[in-house]
């Protein structure tokens, strides 16, 4: 009975690409939750990070922004078929969250250890440099699959990134124009809106333009209303009742907050936005 269980509602959907279950995304999401405690009770009592002068502030979460896109890129690889066999469940989701952090974590302590010993001057530029150089790499595996497979269609990418861009400018006015919200002139403020945009984005130009492939959406709460509205565009609206009311909050308690947690509050919140926005844009681009 056991075994039935997981298979159905976790190895399964994995296995086979299904859909998000009810099952798996809450469990899914307590995990998440359980991830930010544990790293911020390692953050805040890490004796090793404290003599390495490593902290999670604004300039490390922007700094660990590379890791994300990484995350996004590296999900597509799996989407092209070109790793096989059990290898290519490592990258897909949400195995390939505990992969990236792991390998971001390599990288923090191996950028620590070169600045303990004087081998490097600044541990954000060399762990930045590391996960934009992996961004690159991949990057360029997936460039060279999809000319060698005839699809590479920089004319989506421009038109998903042109409308992120877009709703991001609008969303972004509003908060700080009409609402007077001076706040959110934060980058990492607007790395949260861009990311959360640019999902929506990617989402509802696959599921309603998209010239070659039928794609649809795997989470629970997007699939119903696109389903109960018959439209994909209903995932910006979505996407605004979570975002006014999440910034406002975290703004709220942002002082009273410990800053680390808060940081990483906010850093799961990019997460959730900007990884999945970006692997959904480049599988448009590639046809996968």
């Amino acid at each position: 009975m056991i075994s039935d269980f997981l298979y159905k509602y976790y190895i399964d959907p994995v296995k086979y690409g299904e859909p998000y279950n009810i099952v798996e995304t809450l469990t899914y999401a307590i995990i998440l939750i359980i991830g930010v405690y544990l790293l911020y009770r390692w953050f805040s009592n890490s004796a090793w990070l404290l003599d390495h002068g490593i902290k999670l502030d604004s300039s490390f979460i922007l700094a660990t922004l590379p890791y994300v896109v990484l995350g996004g890129v590296l999900r597509v690889i799996q989407d092209t078929g070109m790793v096989g066999g059990d290898w290519q469940y490592l990258i897909v989701t949400p195995p390939i969250y505990f992969v990236l952090f792991f390998f971001t974590l390599a990288m923090i302590f191996i950028g620590g250890t070169l600045k303990k010993n004087g081998l490097i001057k600044d541990f954000l530029s060399f762990y930045a440099f590391i996960g934009c150089m992996s961004v690159f790499v991949v990057s360029l595996i997936l460039l060279s699959w999809g000319m060698a497979h005839a699809h590479v269609d920089l004319f989506i990418l421009a038109i998903i990134l042109l409308m992120a861009l877009a709703a991001t400018v609008l969303v972004w006015g509003f908060m700080r124009y009409i609402l007077s919200w001076e706040y959110v002139q934060d980058p990492l403020y607007i790395a949260l809106i861009f990311g959360q945009m640019l999902d929506a984005s990617a989402t509802s130009y696959g599921l309603t333009f998209h010239p070659a492939v039928h794609y649809i959406e795997q989470h629970v709460v997007g699939s119903n209303l696109i389903a109960m509205t018959g439209t994909a565009f209903v995932m910006y609206p979505l996407k605004l009742v979570i975002l006014f009311p999440a910034i406002y909050i975290m703004q709220l308690y942002r002082k009273e907050a410990n800053a680390t947690f808060w940081h990483l509050v906010l850093l799961a919140m990019i997460v959730v936005g900007l990884a999945p926005g970006i692997r959904d844009m480049i599988r448009m681009v590639l046809y996968v």
